[in-house]
């Protein structure tokens, strides 16, 4: 296990090492310490490495992540595992807005609560939320799973196209085209198994279903005041 301190080495030298792992995976497991909340830790990578930060971080964190696991003890900023390909990210206290922000696989989980735009033009990504999250959630999320244990803030799903949300708590109200939709047997299937890849504890009958109404996908002049 390989141990870097960022009170003593700068962060562009803490990436470089952790992105040169694409080409040389003999150190698989990484501990970042002393993070105070910099930006842009773990950017980029590109090997099935293990990263693990110590605290909080800023913006960013475990952008444009590929097969690494990334976990992070403490709370993330604004787009913790944004553009996200594959891989883990874990985050054990809070995210703050736009957390997995147009991901395209992968795992997101995250311990506490996601603030605004969580999930926001989400493209394949999986994200499972044990607490609540904020309003604008799933805005324009196109495929991919948002897994919510808590309640849910304004205009969830708002004019999204064929991602899926499981919410257990309350929704204070949906966006555009978004509608709650029948739980059947598969998307019980789909949920269970993401419950349990994040290790929540909480059972798929508990959750209710919500996805796109389909109106939106073709202009229809009587709709122009949802556009």
């Amino acid at each position: 296990m390989q141990t870097i301190d960022l009170a003593t080495t700068p962060l562009r030298d803490v990436n470089a090492a952790l992105q040169a792992q694409a080409s040389r995976t003999n150190q698989t497991e990484w501990v970042i310490e002393n993070p105070k909340g910099a930006h842009a830790i773990a950017v980029g990578l590109d090997a099935p490495i293990e990263v693990t930060v110590k605290g909080s971080t800023g913006y960013y964190c475990a952008g444009m992540n590929k097969q690494a696991t990334v976990k992070v003890t403490g709370s993330a900023g604004p787009g913790v595992a944004e553009n996200m390909m594959s891989g883990t990210v874990v985050i054990e206290g809070d995210a703050s807005q736009y957390a997995g922000a147009t991901g395209h696989g992968g795992l997101l989980v995250i311990k506490g609560n996601a603030s605004s735009r969580c999930g926001i033009s989400m493209k394949g990504i999986d994200i499972v939320v044990f607490g609540n999250i904020g309003h604008m959630s799933a805005f324009m999320a196109q495929s991919g799973n948002l897994v919510v244990l808590g309640d849910a803030g304004d205009a969830l799903g708002d004019s999204l196209y064929e991602a899926r949300l499981f919410v257990r708590g309350a929704v204070k109200s949906l966006g555009s085209d978004c509608i709650e939709k029948e739980m059947r047997p598969e998307h019980v299937e789909i949920l269970r198994d993401l419950l349990e890849r994040a290790g929540a504890d909480a059972k798929p009958e508990e959750f209710k279903r919500y996805g796109s109404a389909r109106k939106l996908y073709n202009f229809h002049v009587d709709h122009a005041g949802a556009y």
